[in-house]
């Protein structure tokens, strides 16, 4: 699919595109150019949001909790003291 540049670097996202990505109008999109592979391309914040929570999923503790740890940590080096 190709879209033509305008005038300001404009570029009309074709229809198509939009509804598959979800794109309505008013909406900001996400562009991200890859020096590597000499691509641009566009995200909506939805993809984005999700993307950083898989990340953030990936390293998570699968069990137990960051704060009570801490918590626990904490007590027991007051009770040391």
């Amino acid at each position: 699919m190709a879209a033509n540049v305008s005038q300001g670097g404009r570029i009309v996202i074709p229809a198509e595109i939009r509804q598959k990505m979800g794109i309505e109008i008013g909406d900001q999109v996400l562009l991200d150019w890859s020096e590597e592979t000499h691509e641009l391309r566009v995200f909506t914040r939805k993809q984005r949001l999700q993307h950083a929570r898989d990340l953030v999923r990936k390293y998570a503790r699968k069990e137990g909790s960051v704060v009570d740890e801490l918590i626990q940590e904490r007590r027991k080096a007051a009770a040391d003291e």
